[in-house]
């Protein structure tokens, strides 16, 4: 066997490698490089061709081609065998792109938005087309819909569901308790911005792409040899949408512009020569008269050209370029106030945008949108797949490997939440803040029994606290309506919501029964306040949400009722989210639901940790506390499952998309490995007898609970499910060629959702620790993120991770306190300081875990705790504006 030296000099070191010239000696090379102990990146140059191996130490070229063939062996093994191989880069931008317009297909169109305005844009050739949003323009005006018969029928209708009469309850909920009144209006489109270029039937070269880093959509093509270039953003310092079009040859700038719209009432005009109007009122909806009214400006400015214009449109000829400024607003300023002026707000914004030149406008708006999308950067290395356009990408996912799709797809939800969810305007509804539909799919509106709590889970660990303002207000916000519904319909003091919501701030039961008896979306809502204060320890903010925390567990105190047969203080009338069981006659409706059991258990905690942080109400306290002893615990079933009612009824045939009994597992921390292990066992069975196919957000909502259960590879097959086109697997969702969520139809939860997902498989800071890459798959190996927030008010400044071993993070303490991390491998700070151990509960106060009662078991139940990989626990002391650094030991 014949053997050459080679001499490389690595990280200042000098090192004999021995380059095995034989191709059958390959695992003896691959053994060499073992022994030597290289770091993953020292030992890929020492395979890699392109290590620099000096030429001179070959003694001819057939000894120099074998080496590099040996190398290019090498390299192939390390790979096929999840070597430690060093992450390759990405070096490619964030891009949505595509070598095809949109034709008619609306999600194929392209998101844009501020928060407060928005487009989806086609990137057709001929006739170009901006879908347009505004966030107020919703259907009907300020109303109620609370049902005042609810009051006297409660009682009849608790006794028909202690005695098993479950549809009984449900009919009569259907007649005394669902409202009478609106059951919720619609989010609606303001109409469409159409470019028309007379003669681009037939173009050559396109391309079409959207930047989530920079938030701007641009559309190249050719045609008879000139090439067109459309630029577009919706401003977030100007709150306007700014549009360029260019060639790149003179004059060659011709089409025609014009607004359109479905409203009934309607008004189209031209504003001197080089302004588009649209002025219009929204739907009457379910008894409900449309009072909000909008106007839409598109303002032109020319280089060169002519401009021509009608009644209704505007003709630019023969242009060089053409800035389209659009402006858009609506008389709502709250949900019991419409009293604004449409029509000078869309102006004032018009005017302050139009006088500035292209450049200034794109330049502040990319700041401004940076600010927030830069805090985070994820890096799960690239292969030759992510050169292909986007829908190819989606196509191939689940059969290829492509690691950066999963980084676009990650930061795609953050792009979407910093557009739809901006301070002072309104949160992120079904459809985030994109409609093309007059009547979309569930009215486009709040559905706060699962959808829009997931629309903001990314917001604080994804360092995105600001875009979660929208929703704290709105919770603010129903915390006052939803006072009303509690003294009207059910004699309770505090505040409730069902389970859905619209901008009116409604809060009575919608959508008939089986759906609306569901009366926890106040108190699942009030869990982010305080999940915005166990970010960011800011106490004025507490003191200002105290109230409305503080009134959903007086909701709670005081419609609790005794269960008669087991004595526990249940929820009743409530329900399990949108699903039933058998035995109980096909209706939903039931008392003391695993999830309305946790709900209750959470509000409860959370209204204790905040007085005591402020320091108040210590009878409260002592009220609550008590109240917690009579909860139900949860029960494991006979079939090893979390049981998701109180009887043991579950069935393991059962592939509900709801699986709202594991709203304890996640977003709650009430089921943990480490405290309640059977608990754990049990939820994984539940996940395991649903299986994993399902809608979209339901998808994402599994690559949380996946996340929670540690199990790296599990979530990613969701990940991998979610990232297939719509109808590849029958009954289930995915995900449109523009990377929206499939429920079917679109629903952008599921994209919320998958992004804190991915977040959770690499970062968890609910359970007592910060806990490092927790479920690596072993698609995700060798990585780096930087910038997530932990609770406690900790940024995880950068964070390394080779061969699925922590290397190296970097952790900086913006409140102090105590800082317990749990690690898959042992770690000591830079300078080489050894880390104790540690147990027990963490002293730091943002990281308190309520303990739950132990659970009950069935008597046919073989549950066993699950054998989870083994972790690292250590506490570091940190002060308030200091960084630290972890290695591996």
């Amino acid at each position: 066997m014949n053997y050459i030296l080679v001499k490389l000099k690595i990280n200042h070191l000098y090192f004999l490698i021995i380059s095995v010239l034989c191709v059958t000696s390959l695992n003896a090379q691959i053994l060499l490089f073992q022994n030597l102990k290289l770091s993953s990146e020292d030992r890929a140059k020492a395979i890699l061709p392109w290590a620099q191996i000096p030429t001179s130490v070959f003694k001819n070229q057939k000894h120099q081609q074998l080496a590099l063939e040996t190398a290019r062996k090498s390299m192939i093994f390390f790979q096929k065998n999840n070597s430690t191989l060093p992450l390759k880069k990405s070096t490619r931008k964030l891009k949505l792109w595509y070598n095809a317009p949109s034709g008619e297909v609306w999600e194929n169109a392209l998101p844009i938005g501020n928060g407060f305005q928005a487009a989806m844009v086609y990137g057709n050739v001929k006739k170009e087309i901006f879908q347009l949003n505004e966030h107020t323009v919703w259907s009907g005006s300020p109303n109620r819909n609370d049902n005042p018969n609810a009051l006297k029928a409660l009682p009849e209708v608790r006794k028909l569901i202690f005695e098993g009469e479950y549809k009984a309850a449900e009919d009569m909920a259907n007649a005394q308790i669902i409202t009478k009144k609106s059951h919720g209006q619609m989010f609606q489109p303001v109409g469409n911005l159409e470019l028309t270029f007379a003669g681009h039937e037939d173009y050559s070269d396109y391309y079409r792409e959207l930047d989530i880093e920079d938030a701007i959509v641009k559309t190249t093509y050719t045609v008879d040899g000139v090439t067109y270039i459309r630029e577009a953003f919706t401003s977030f310092p100007d709150r306007v949408m700014v549009i360029r079009l260019s060639a790149d040859k003179p004059n060659s700038l011709s089409f025609n512009a014009s607004l359109t719209s479905q409203y009934e009432k309607k008004e189209f005009k031209v504003n001197g020569n080089k302004e588009l109007s649209l002025w219009g009122t929204t739907s009457d909806h379910e008894g409900v008269e449309g009072k909000v009214e909008f106007n839409a400006l598109a303002r032109i400015k020319t280089d060169d050209g002519n401009i021509i214009h009608t009644s209704d449109s505007i003709a630019i000829e023969n242009a060089n370029s053409v800035l389209i400024f659009v402006s858009i607003a609506s008389n709502f300023n709250n949900y019991n106030d419409i009293s604004g002026d449409e029509n000078q707000r869309a102006k004032d914004y018009l005017d302050k945008a139009f006088n500035k030149n292209f450049e200034a406008l794109k330049a502040a708006h990319i700041e401004a949108y940076q600010k927030y999308f830069n805090r985070v950067k994820l890096d799960l290395g690239s292969t030759e797949a992510s050169k292909l356009p986007t829908n190819e990408r989606l196509n191939n996912f689940r059969n290829t490997e492509d690691p950066s799709f999963v980084t676009l797809y990650y930061q795609f939800g953050r792009y979407l939440l910093i557009s739809s969810s901006q301070p002072g305007g309104q949160p992120a509804n079904l459809q985030g803040i994109w409609n093309g539909n007059m009547r979309p799919a569930w009215d486009s509106k709040y559905t706060i029994n699962i959808n829009t709590e997931m629309n903001y889970w990314p917001a604080e660990k994804t360092n995105l606290s600001e875009m979660h303002e929208p929703l704290l207000k709105m919770v603010m916000e129903l915390s006052e309506t939803g006072k009303e519904t509690a003294k009207v319909m059910y004699g309770a003091n505090g505040w409730l919501a069902h389970h859905n919501t619209d901008i009116w701030r409604i809060t009575g039961p919608v959508d008939g029964s089986f759906w609306g008896i569901w009366n926890g979306g106040g108190g699942w809502l009030s869990q982010h306040l305080w999940e915005h204060y166990l970010y960011t320890g800011d106490k004025n903010y507490l003191e200002s949400v105290y109230p409305a925390i503080k009134g959903a567990a007086d909701f709670y105190a005081d419609f609790l009722v005794e269960h008669p047969k087991y004595k526990w203080l249940v929820v009743a009338p409530g329900n399990s989210p949108e699903n039933a069981p058998k035995e109980h006659q096909g209706a939903s409706i039931t008392a003391g639901s695993t999830m309305d059991n946790q709900l209750v258990f959470d509000v409860f905690s959370v209204t204790i940790q905040a007085a005591k942080a402020l320091g108040k109400d210590n009878d409260l306290i002592e009220k609550l506390e008590g109240l917690k002893e009579k909860l139900s615990p949860m029960h494991i079933g006979k079939h090893n499952q979390l049981q998701e009612w109180l009887d043991d009824v579950d069935s393991p045939d059962d592939n509900h998309r709801h699986i709202s009994h594991l709203y304890g597992l996640y977003p709650s921390n009430q089921i943990s490995p480490y405290s309640n292990p059977k608990l754990f066992a049990a939820a994984k069975n539940t996940l395991l007898q649903r299986g994993d196919v399902s809608t979209g957000w339901s998808m994402g909502w599994k690559v949380n609970w996946w996340a929670k259960m540690q199990d790296g590879n599990h979530a990613y097959k969701l990940i991998e499910s979610q990232l297939m086109p719509l109808g590849t697997v029958r009954g289930g969702g995915g995900t449109y060629n523009n990377l929206f969520d499939a429920h079917p139809p679109f629903q952008i939860d599921g994209n919320f959702g998958c992004t804190s997902g991915i977040t959770e498989m690499l970062m968890q800071s609910s359970d007592g620790a910060v806990h490092l890459i927790p479920a690596l798959p072993d698609n995700f190996k060798n990585g780096m993120i930087s910038g997530l927030k932990t609770r406690g008010g900790f940024t995880i400044d950068e964070m390394i991770w080779e061969n699925g071993e922590l290397v190296s993070v970097k952790i900086t303490s913006t409140l102090g306190g105590n800082l317990r991390l749990r690690t898959p491998n042992e770690i000591k700070t830079k300078s080489g300081k050894k880390l104790k151990n540690t147990s027990g509960e963490n002293p730091n106060d943002f990281f308190v875990v309520s303990k739950i009662r132990q659970p009950i078991i069935s008597e046919t139940s073989n549950i066993q705790p699950l054998q989870l990989k083994p972790t690292f626990l250590y506490d570091m002391p940190t002060k308030k504006g200091k960084s630290y650094i972890f290695v591996m030991k």
